[in-house]
């Protein structure tokens, strides 16, 4: 069997270049989708938080959360061509995690807008007619943010998003069914099956986009945040399909940084496996960078836990 390739810098790729003292604090929120709360930066230090603001690293929002600061104000961006801030550049706004930070603004105008090509270089401009209600402050309100996303980008970033959306409560379950059902026109279908798919129980991206993959895999049904308990331990598992006896684990770059944490994991691992659950492990780069070679270790998982059945 070939091995993967090593994509191991390969996040630095997506990164501004930064002093390497702050490298640790820029893969975190890259695995974070360029959003995190104090709580997911702790593990650094305070002083590290605070010196990583003052060299421009991140920048704080009016939510008390810190955002890279490649995403910044896109508000200038949407200015100059009259538009409303959409899309990633919402979701950001609104202090959701992304699959990855947006390269440059993403901005709303209207149809009959004549964009300047010097400006549609540098922004990501979609034409729609938005009612004034779905505007606040120059931003899509929340639902529009989710359902041009779900409409607009790859399934796996629109699903990241939906995800967080329902994570944080700004929006619910049924209304996300309720305005699926009202979808027509130029990606509806795919905009349908992300809103049916969005559930706020992923816990970060990575295991939104590690979803996602799952969803194109057949005979693959997994359900985020699935606890496995008996007399002596208690297991609470990224994806699992408890049909198959399947589990899947995406393993965040920074998630086991001390002995502790791995023994803890080691553990976990034996007992998941002597429970009879066949165990997928697939790292940050894996997911983020080869989602092909994931999905056919899926497929092949699928097939070892039917042959087991048998």
């Amino acid at each position: 069997m070939a091995d993967a390739p090593d994509r191991e810098d390969d996040r630095a790729d997506l990164l501004p270049a930064h002093t390497s003292e702050h490298l640790s604090l820029i893969a975190t929120m890259a695995e974070l989708g360029g959003v995190a709360r104090y709580a997911d930066l702790a593990r650094l230090g305070q002083r590290e938080v605070a010196a990583a603001c003052r060299d421009g690293v991140i920048v704080r929002n009016g939510r008390g959360q810190y955002i890279d600061s490649g995403l910044g104000d896109h508000r200038r961006g949407a200015l100059s061509l009259n538009g409303v801030l959409s899309h990633l550049s919402a979701a950001v706004q609104h202090g959701w995690s992304l699959k990855k930070m947006p390269d440059r603004p993403h901005v709303t105008v209207r149809p009959n807008s004549h964009a300047r090509s010097s400006a549609s270089k540098r922004l990501q401009v979609y034409y729609r007619t938005l009612p004034v209600e779905e505007i606040v402050d120059g931003v899509t309100e929340p639902l529009r943010t989710v359902v041009d996303c779900a409409r607009d980008l790859a399934f796996d970033e629109a699903l990241t998003v939906a995800d967080s959306a329902l994570r944080v409560g700004a929006v619910g379950h049924d209304e996300l069914r309720a305005m699926g059902d009202c979808l027509t026109g130029r990606g509806a279908v795919q905009a349908r099956a992300v809103l049916a798919a969005a559930d706020g129980r992923a816990a970060n991206p990575l295991e939104s986009v590690l979803r996602a993959l799952c969803l194109q895999v057949d005979g693959l049904l997994v359900q985020p945040q699935v606890a496995f308990e008996n007399a002596t331990h208690r297991a609470v598992v990224d994806l699992a399909d408890r049909d198959l006896g399947v589990v899947i684990e995406g393993e965040g770059f920074e998630a086991h940084g001390s002995r502790a944490g791995f023994d803890k994991d080691c553990r976990r691992y034996t007992e998941l496996v002597c429970a009879g659950q066949l165990v997928l492990r697939c790292t940050w780069t894996q997911v983020m960078y080869e989602p092909d070679w994931v999905r056919v270790r899926l497929a092949e998982v699928v097939r070892l836990a039917r042959a087991r059945a048998v």
